[in-house]
């Protein structure tokens, strides 16, 4: 199934997201990564070090889920994406992708990784109340 146009117009329109790992017992955690979407597979590239909090949660338990959202206070234009998948190593290409977003990162000593999405949820106000936009992998 195609992903729908709004949605990746919505993901192109914005660079954080908010990343939600958890342990196998249950310990919750979140985090916000600046991301880069891979629009052919579907993933979000960011870069993370292993040894943060959520880096070493997401070798353990590497379901995770990611929300994007657009900050109003107006409800008519309310707008958020809900994400979930897979980490994954980084691959070939990956690095391309995300220097092009983030230029800068060109001279970083980058540990790249790829949310591999399965599910994308988009809540779109602009389109009617509580309208939802679904696609799953």
């Amino acid at each position: 199934m195609e992903i729908d146009k709004k949605i990746e117009r919505f993901i192109a329109k914005h660079h954080v997201l908010t990343f939600a790992t958890s342990t196998p017992d249950g310990e919750p955690y979140c985090c916000n990564c600046f991301f880069a979407y891979d629009k052919a597979s579907a993933a979000f590239i960011f870069t993370t070090d292993l040894s943060t909090h959520h880096g070493a949660m997401m070798q353990v338990n590497p379901r995770v889920a990611a929300s994007v959202v657009l900050e109003t206070r107006t409800v008519g234009k309310v707008q958020g994406l809900q994400i979930t998948g897979k980490v994954l190593p980084a691959k070939d290409g990956d690095k391309m992708t995300y220097i092009k977003a983030f230029p800068y990162a060109a001279v970083a000593d980058l540990s790249l990784w790829r949310l591999e999405a399965d599910m994308l949820k988009l809540t779109d106000n602009t389109l009617g109340f509580g309208k939802k936009l679904i696609w799953r992998r």
